[in-house]
């Protein structure tokens, strides 16, 4: 069953890097959505899919790449947009 999740994460993000995985780790997994920085310079990722996907990219988000430190990961149940891609917001 398709779901929507929103994803909130800080820490040392290393500013576009860790957008630019998550991108390619969803698209890895079949999953649509968005990432943009929020203005206080949380990180939130707003991702659709299957469960099993979804599962596999929140573990993802936890340690995220090589080279940033993540502080902490918040998940939160969100109606579904449909999206059709992945995207990367400023």
């Amino acid at each position: 069953m398709k779901k929507n999740q929103i994803i909130y994460i800080t820490g040392q993000l290393g500013g576009t890097l860790f957008r630019q995985e998550a991108r390619q780790q969803a698209e890895k997994l079949g999953l649509m959505g968005i990432a943009r920085i929020q203005s206080n310079g949380e990180l939130r990722i707003e991702v659709e899919g299957e469960e099993e996907a979804l599962d596999a990219f929140q573990k993802w988000c936890k340690t995220g790449p090589e080279g940033t430190q993540v502080k902490s990961v918040d998940v939160q149940d969100g109606p579904l947009q449909e999206y059709d891609r992945f995207m990367e917001m400023r």
